[in-house]
């Protein structure tokens, strides 16, 4: 009997057993959240504010919720050059490699001095070692930098952020009000980034309480975007869009709020962003520059856009860089998104872009001058008459690498070439001032051609001959330069940016070395005894003078592109993920990856 009990309880604790493992098992299947993954590891302090329970001024019909688009995602043409063993021999690793440990160095001593000097206060002055809230006072550094640590293997560190992370308080800013844009970009696109490389639920938890937040920001009239977020108006539903409101604030929070809907599988986040696509769709061709929208746009009276200021450089940038990701995001289910983007830059090209004036070089080594382009902008009357201002945004950089992803995409290979053209350009202007730094802002004297080029699209893009005496007519500045109107450098990123993306879709070796030089540029003029700072002048000749600033894209963005043109190619390969603004990754779903094909079909 004792023998019979004893084969009993065995049995019963093995049955017990099996339901426990088919259970956890089942679960396993139905969550797209990996299984080793646990909350608890943390001290998890929810927001004192529920956002989702808010009751909203204007609601949302459920019935009538725009929701992604429907089917498997298309196969989308390969972006990345197919890199060579040759092309990656062991003499060039090594070399890229030591270029890639100086980066982390320097991305390390930064990260360090923040963490020591102003831990979970938004951002670090590297000189006087103060910590400062510009964004809300929620961490911007800590939580825009997330993905950096783990992308440079500091992975201590961003452990040490994630527990941070886990005890924000989005009901306890230290200010009344935030940007949408720039919480949506930096906080919003940091937490969902980091999220899809190291699948920690507590990086989604807060995504999701931050998202409920910033969905309120639609909770207007007409449900375009109110930029300026008052967080006791938006608690009380009294939120109004802007009248004149930047349109890089209104189109550059589809990426952000489209991955949160794929990853939840709540269809409103979508919805919202949906409306302003469709609102860029109706206004596109209608505008006194048509196929592009001027600056500034207004949002109150239903996206009215009587602008005569069009350009691809500051509060209108990113409005364009996301046409052609949000296309890669939804899998090239959208066909919206390919029309916007080709009409956008066929009109870019056309009067936007501009070749510089430029002398040939000089002996010993005398050499045609280089073919480069910039982004300018532009005062359109709307009668058809389109002045172009030949100013050079640092802003407006990246704009090379969105013609070459466009380019590649949706098959335009001359796209991909105006791309490199313009990718060079900014390399070049680097080169033109003794720091080996582009100004913020400056003015170059343009060519000036009738016809244009072959295939060029435009009058502005043809070379043209030196002119030494139109130059000295606007004084002695670097050629072809006219004039600096700021001459400052914040530690931007929008040049590597652009090095980096023709860098992985050409192959070309050269552009490796073009990086590096900006790199070593930057590091000599920003280093400080502890950290890098954003420099008063980049045309000083010796001792840079430094402004005691670094924002959180210096990690976030500057050292992670120079961190990744030097890492192996699969290392964010730019055909597995799209990076928003702020150079945050987001995986993209592709056919048969069954990684994502649960959080997608929760979408539908």
């Amino acid at each position: 009997m004792a023998i019979l009990t004893a084969r009993r309880r065995f049995q019963r604790l093995a049955l017990v057993a099996a339901v426990f493992l088919t259970a956890y098992l089942l679960l396993r299947r139905t969550s797209h959240i990996p299984p080793h993954e646990d909350r608890r590891r943390v001290k998890y302090v929810a927001a004192s504010f529920d956002w989702a329970a808010r009751r909203p001024t204007h609601p949302v019909d459920k019935a009538t919720m725009t929701r992604m688009p429907p089917g498997i995602p298309r196969q989308l043409p390969r972006i990345q050059h197919e890199f060579t063993q040759d092309e990656l021999g062991a003499s060039h690793n090594q070399t890229q490699r030591a270029r890639r440990d100086a980066v982390r160095h320097a991305a390390e001593r930064s990260w360090r001095t923040y963490r020591e000097h102003a831990w979970g206060r938004d951002e670090i002055a590297p000189l006087t070692l103060r910590g400062q809230d510009s964004f809300a006072g929620w961490g911007a550094t800590a939580v825009d930098s997330l993905d950096s640590l783990w992308i440079m293997d500091m992975k201590d560190e961003f452990q040490h952020v994630v527990r941070h992370v886990a005890t924000i308080d989005w009901d306890k800013p230290t200010s009344s009000l935030c940007s949408l844009f720039e919480t949506t970009i930096r906080f919003l696109g940091g937490l969902l980034a980091a999220y899809d490389l190291s699948r920690d639920r507590v990086l989604l938890d807060k995504a999701v309480e931050l998202g409920e937040m910033l969905y309120a920001g639609f909770d207007t009239p007409n449900h375009m975007p109110a930029n300026s977020f008052n967080f006791r108006a938006a608690k009380e539903g009294r939120l109004a869009a802007g009248t004149n409101e930047a349109s890089a604030a209104a189109a550059s929070l589809s990426l952000e709020f489209t991955r949160l809907s794929q990853l939840t599988g709540d269809p409103k986040y979508y919805h919202a962003i949906d409306g302003v696509t469709r609102a860029l769709d109706k206004t596109q061709d209608s505008t006194k520059l048509p196929g592009m929208w001027p600056v500034f746009v207004d949002l109150k009276n239903d996206f009215l856009t009587p602008g005569h200021g069009f350009s691809l450089g500051a509060s209108a940038d990113s409005a364009y860089e996301y046409l052609s990701k949000m296309h890669a995001l939804l899998g090239g289910l959208d066909p919206v998104y390919e029309k916007l983007h080709t009409k956008a830059m066929a009109t870019a090209k056309q009067h936007l872009l501009f070749r510089p004036m430029l002398p040939d070089s000089p002996a010993p080594a005398p050499a045609p001058a280089p073919d480069i382009l910039f982004s300018g902008s532009v005062f359109a009357s709307g009668t058809g008459e389109a002045d172009l201002n030949p100013e050079v945004q640092h802003l407006a950089c990246f704009a090379g690498g969105m013609f070459a992803l466009g380019g590649r995409l949706f098959g335009d290979d001359g796209d991909v070439q105006t791309g490199e053209r313009l990718a060079r350009g900014c390399a070049w202007a680097y080169g033109a001032f003794p720091t080996g730094i582009m100004p913020e802002v400056s003015e170059v004297v343009a060519c000036q051609t009738a016809g244009g080029e072959a295939g060029g699209g435009g009058g502005n893009l043809a070379a043209c001959a030196w002119d030494e005496a139109r130059w000295e007519q606007h004084g002695k500045h670097p050629k072809p330069f006219a004039s600096v109107r700021d001459s400052s450098y914040l530690l931007r990123p929008e040049a590597i940016e652009s090095i980096f993306v023709l860098y992985r879709i050409t192959g070309k070796a050269d552009l490796l070395d073009v990086a590096w030089q900006m790199f070593e540029s930057i590091r000599k003029a920003t280093e400080t005894e502890l950290a890098h700072s954003a420099i008063k002048d980049v045309q000083a000749a010796g001792e840079t003078v430094k402004t005691d600033a670094m924002e959180s894209f210096w990690i976030a963005e500057t050292l992670k592109y120079f961190y990744l043109i030097f890492s192996e190619p699969e290392l964010i390969s730019l055909d597995d993920y799209v990076l928003n603004t702020e150079a945050h990754p987001f995986r993209v779903p592709k056919p048969g990856d069954g990684s994502l094909r649960a959080d997608i079909s929760r979408a539908m």
